[in-house]
């Protein structure tokens, strides 16, 4: 077994979650970052990070790091670390074709000894039923015998300059308790907040799957109450305030659940659930509601045009924000476009700005063509679906001169007071 100064990493997928990695552990060990897209590559080895996960300052200082997209230069290393997306599919399946296309690859360069760690979200088992035995497939060693693996999820948060992956608590676990051990101290190198060993791979991943599940469970509630109290004339931030003053009462507030962790791991658990025989009603009740709140979104904004007698067939309509929260630009699994295309069903025309957005991603991604000029007095509605900063700074009253005489404006995330809105969640 390596010792831990004998540890050479590469981290296999440099997005938001590998990167960060790739600069804390190429600040102590040589490590490689290994990415399939050579633009990507090609970008960081620039000194840019378009995800704006890591500065330019940060990338600079670091020494032992070099970044590939050739397999053959990851051959080197002794300990793979995987950081690559566990999305879903169309049916809401656990799609795991990145994780097995980025086993093969180190499958292809394993070597006796070496130690491969998962990061990716899946439900619990999945490493060990899923991708070690590609590994053993593909390299033609022995799980536990010639190679060992660790499973440490993943906690990084988009765009949160506050908790970066140092001074986040970070679960470890391994194959053997020797790996298990060698995995923890790994870890604890670099995390100043400290580590958590868990007893088994099964439990880490578990944990994992289970912190997103109870956001998601706990946001749907609100959402719920959010239609209750709408029905019944009531504002819900109010009533949330109001709450609130009660030491235990949890701070969820109400609105779209999107991106690469809330809005897809908890189909991890429920797709294993199934396979084990039960049916999990809470979880699955708790993401068609979550699932739902686009078109409930879109159908109170036609609401509120036809109580202002605006021709919905004739008007047009500013929906500010595409990413899936505020102050980053990342655009995976965003609900907003739920909102874009409810109304488009609707006939109505709808522009779509942000200044966080890639353009090209977004047209990409989704055939949305941004705007980025705004223009006074255009608009029937405007739709503010992500809370950036750029638009609390804005204020309500020069947002309010994007409108037309009559119009309305719907505040999804409640960034303005309610009295100066015509709508809200």
């Amino acid at each position: 077994m390596i010792s831990l100064q004998e540890a050479k990493p590469c981290i296999i997928g440099l997005g938001y979650v590998g990167l960060p990695l790739a600069v804390e552990f190429g600040m102590k060990f040589p490590t490689v970052g290994f990415d399939l897209n050579h633009a990507r590559v090609a970008e960081l080895e620039s000194g840019k990070d378009s995800t704006l996960e890591v500065s330019e300052e940060e990338l600079a200082a670091v020494q032992k790091l070099t970044f590939t997209a050739e397999i053959k230069d990851i051959a080197g290393c002794n300990v793979y670390i995987v950081a690559v997306p566990t999305p879903i599919d169309q049916a809401k399946r656990p799609d795991f074709k990145p994780l097995v296309g980025a086993s093969r690859s180190v499958g292809s360069v394993l070597k006796s000894g070496d130690i491969v760690i998962y990061e990716s979200t899946v439900y619990p088992g999945a490493t060990e039923e899923v991708c070690v035995p590609i590994l053993e497939e593909v390299s033609g060693l022995k799980f536990n015998t010639d190679f060992y693996c660790g499973y440490s999820p993943e906690r990084i948060n988009p765009g949160d300059k506050e908790h970066r992956l140092p001074s986040i608590v970070k679960v470890t676990s391994g194959s053997t308790p020797e790996i298990a051990e060698f995995v923890d101290q790994l870890y604890r190198s670099i995390i100043t907040a400290g580590t958590f060993k868990a007893s088994s791979i099964k439990v880490a991943e578990a944990a994992k799957v289970i912190e997103n599940t109870q956001r998601d469970v706990n946001i749907a509630l609100v959402n719920e109450l959010s239609l209750i109290f709408n029905k019944l004339n009531i504002n819900t931030i109010e009533v949330l305030q109001a709450a609130g003053t009660k030491w235990n009462f949890l701070p969820f507030r109400p609105g779209l659940v999107g991106g690469h962790c809330i809005g897809v791991d908890p189909y991890y658990l429920t797709h294993k659930a199934q396979e084990v025989g039960y049916h999990p009603s809470m979880i699955l009740a708790g993401r068609r509601t979550n699932d739902n709140m686009g078109h409930h979104i879109a159908a109170s904004v036609i609401k509120l045009l036809l109580q202002k007698k605006i021709d919905t067939t004739s008007c047009r309509i500013l929906v500010m924000g595409l990413t899936f929260k505020e102050n980053c630009p990342d655009l995976r699994n965003t609900r907003v476009v739920d909102i874009i295309s409810e109304l488009q069903e609707f006939g109505v025309a709808v522009d779509v700005q942000d200044p966080w957005a890639d353009v090209a991603e977004a047209r990409y991604e989704y055939g949305i063509d941004l705007v980025t000029n705004l223009t006074p007095d255009s608009y029937d509605a405007i739709i503010l679906t992500v809370a950036h900063k750029q638009y609390v700074e804005m204020g309500i009253g020069e947002i309010r001169k994007l409108c037309r005489e009559r119009s309305i404006i719907y505040d999804v995330k409640s960034i303005f007071p309610r009295d100066q809105v015509d709508g809200s969640l």
